[in-house]
């Protein structure tokens, strides 16, 4: 698969602290000084990392709230989504959706050792649907994020009580972002692509 030319202006560690946003992936020198967990660039702390990391469902807002500070997350919560990306999402509705996520995951994030992890999710404006959005959003995009974000450590598989719980979170990201989905999908006709 060739790589996308419309890749995205973003990366996982860009920061903009005067902004309110930030970049919570701890460097090795920050790891070395147990400086885990502030921002890499301004050392702000602002997350409660041992509530996000209960991953307790009931507490998915708080989690959002959080994930928001991040500004790659931030990013991917306020990007808009491609037509294409809303009518797939359109098409599989609420049911399709959630098996489709779940799939997406268990291949993707779930083992304990991913194929080329920290690449498996698109990072670009071409995404095939708007999960690739959502998995950055949400920091379901690979274990790197999956460990500081979710406090599930790499090289550990996944659970199925962590895939349910993930599948949740990105599903509850989808609902936000494209409202109103019917339960079993509906009729979107394709968008032809131009010659």
């Amino acid at each position: 698969m060739a790589r996308s030319k419309n890749k995205l202006n973003i990366s996982c560690t860009d920061t903009d602290c005067n902004s309110g946003l930030h970049c919570f992936r701890a460097t090795n020198d920050m790891v070395a000084q147990n400086k885990v967990g502030v921002c890499r660039a301004c050392g702000i702390e602002l997350i409660d990392w041992e509530r996000i990391h209960c991953r307790d469902s009931r507490d998915v807002q708080n989690t959002f709230t959080m994930l928001k500070l991040e500004k790659v997350r931030h990013f991917f919560w306020h990007i808009p989504l491609t037509q294409r990306a809303i009518n797939h999402a359109r098409r599989k509705g609420r049911k399709e959706l959630r098996e489709y996520v779940k799939k997406r995951l268990s291949t993707a994030i779930a083992p304990a050792h991913p194929w080329h992890d920290g690449f498996q999710t698109p990072m670009a404006q071409d995404a095939p649907n708007a999960i690739p959005y959502g998995q950055h959003a949400t920091a379901t995009c690979c274990r790197k994020c999956l460990e500081y974000w979710h406090g599930i450590p790499q090289g550990q598989e996944l659970s199925i009580q962590d895939l349910d719980y993930l599948t949740e979170l990105l599903c509850l990201y989808l609902e936000d972002r494209i409202p109103n989905l019917t339960e079993s999908g509906e009729p979107i006709p394709p968008i032809r692509r131009e010659s």
